[in-house]
Order: C-alpha cells, then structure tokens, then sequence
C-alpha cells in the first residue's frame, strides 16, 4: 500500500501545544501534496477564551466566529500551502469528526493537551471518541514541554509500528510502511509480550520453561522480520524487537530510547484478559508516548 493524503484536517484550541499540531499537518501537506483543513470548534461553554460572555447569543456567536477565523488565518501567516479554515460550534469530537467526513480528510491531526481548566478540545473522552468514530487514522501529538507555538519542519525519521498481528496492526503496518517509505525512515516493528496474569498458570520445570520461552520468542522474531517486503529492504533496514511488560509503559520506554519521531498503532488488537490495544490502552500509550501517535482502525474504506 502506497498512501495517499489528498485532504488532512487539524484541530486548534488555540492553546500552545495545538497550535504546535499544525506543524505536523503543515509538514504532511507538503510532503503529500495536500489540501490543509485547520478546524475550530467553538464551545460555548468556555465563551471567556474569545473575550466575552455569552449575552446577546447571536451577536456573540458571530463576534467568536469572526475572532476564530481571523485567529486560524494569522496561524497560516507563515505557511505557503493549500490550506482552507474551518469553524464549526458544538461539541468538539462530533463537529471534527463530520468535518473530517464532509471534506473528505485522509488524515486528521489533533493534540493531546489543549487550554487547562477549561472543556479541553483533544483529551480523555474526546480522544477516545475521536479514535472510534472517525472515518480515518487519528494523528495526535504530545508535547511534554510548555514552550511557545514555534514553526517548526516535521520530518519522520524514525517510525515505530506496534505489531500485535491482529488485523488492525497489520493495517497500521501498512500505515507504517509507507510513512517509512515516504520519509526515508528507520522502521522499527515492536510486539510486546504481556506477562501471564493467571493464578493458575501451569508450573513448569525452570528448563522447560526457559526452552518455551526461546521457541516462542524465535517464532515472533521470524513472525516480525517476514512481515517486510523484500522490496522495502532496498530502501530502508527494518528493526525488530520483542518487549514484556505492559504495552503502554514498554512502548514509551522504547520510543524514548530509540528517539522515535511516530508511533502508529491499530486502535484494537489481540488479548486474553486485557485486550493489546483497546480504549484506555491506546490512551495510555498516546499520553506517555514521547512523540506524536497513528491511530488507525479499519473502515469500508481500508479493510
């Protein structure tokens, strides 16, 4: 699979760590060509972030909409693309979401903090929400420090793929690939093996299970590697790598070391007990990850 982003839209609260999101739709827009939708929606419920009560709603209304549109368009001050603002008012996952729908988007980008004591654009429910019912992969980026919106190059140059074998991390393999391929990158494929948490699980000899063990970690190993087309092989050295431990925390821990720029990840996967990649595992994941996370789930579209 080759991808193709013709349409991505990014959500803005306006805060410092969304505005830093442009630059990752800024930065694939040119990379792929794109049209760039920069979306805001206005929650009347934090009127106090453009300056006003809410008295005289439909004169306010209007007075939020122009101070929104004018804010977006001195966001893009600097930037030479396609790029088209969008304002909408309601609940922010449901609006970025029919956004996302009714233009078409390839890819929507949002942030994982937004302003501090206020309904936060992109964090918690929202961005489970978002992961669930959006129509395409969910790109959200982390930033750990509290510096300024700066403009800022984003360039991938090393890709994380969490691989769990079900469907939706082959799909975000495929994700992955082609991410890898467009950037030049190091591709790292990572499964993690979680720990058995069953009280009954059988008692072994310390040989037995050590030779258990290896059989296993030699299958997975071999599972990984195949996993690469030879063809990419030409163009770039895959890396692959077996944890233990709870997901969230290894994958962090490995994207930390490694200094991974993406992690991309299906939205659900395989488990016994607690499933690979499922809701509060995949927020986990996108809250202590040191750099931006793909989320993508298959679709009528991509299945």
């Amino acid at each position: 699979m080759r991808l193709s982003l013709k349409n991505i839209i990014c959500a803005t609260d306006f805060s410092d760590p969304a505005n830093y999101a442009i630059n990752y739709g800024v930065s694939l827009a040119r990379e792929f060509n794109a049209k760039l939708y920069l979306c805001h929606v206005i929650d009347l419920s934090s009127a106090t972030l453009y300056g006003d009560a809410t008295f005289a709603f439909e004169t306010q209304l209007v007075h939020m909409e122009e101070y929104a549109q004018d804010r977006l368009k001195r966001l893009m001050d600097n930037y030479d693309i396609d790029w088209e603002p969008l304002v909408a008012t309601g609940n922010a996952a449901d609006e970025v979401a029919r956004l996302a729908e009714e233009k078409g988007a390839d890819m929507a980008i949002t942030a994982t903090r937004g302003h501090s004591g206020l309904k936060r654009l992109i964090l918690g429910s929202v961005t489970e929400r978002l992961m669930r019912t959006l129509r395409c992969p969910l790109m959200a980026v982390h930033r750990h420090d509290t510096g300024k919106y700066a403009v800022e190059e984003i360039k991938f140059k090393r890709v994380l793929v969490a691989c769990d074998f079900s469907p939706d991390s082959n799909l975000a393999f495929e994700y992955g690939l082609s991410l890898a391929q467009e950037y030049e990158s190091e591709l790292h494929l990572v499964h993690v093996l979680e720990p058995p948490v069953y009280k009954e699980w059988p008692k072994t000899p310390d040989e037995t299970r050590e030779n258990i063990r290896k059989n296993l970690y030699e299958q997975l190993k071999e599972k990984l590697e195949a996993m690469v087309p030879q063809e990419a092989k030409n163009w770039c050295k895959p890396k692959t790598m077996l944890l233990a431990g709870r997901p969230d925390i290894e994958l962090a821990k490995y994207a930390e070391v490694q200094g991974i720029d993406l992690i991309v990840m299906g939205v659900t996967g395989h488990g016994l007990v607690e499933s690979f990649f499922v809701g509060s595992t995949t927020e986990r994941v996108m809250r202590k990850a040191p750099c931006a996370v793909l989320t993508v789930r298959p679709t009528k579209g991509n299945k």
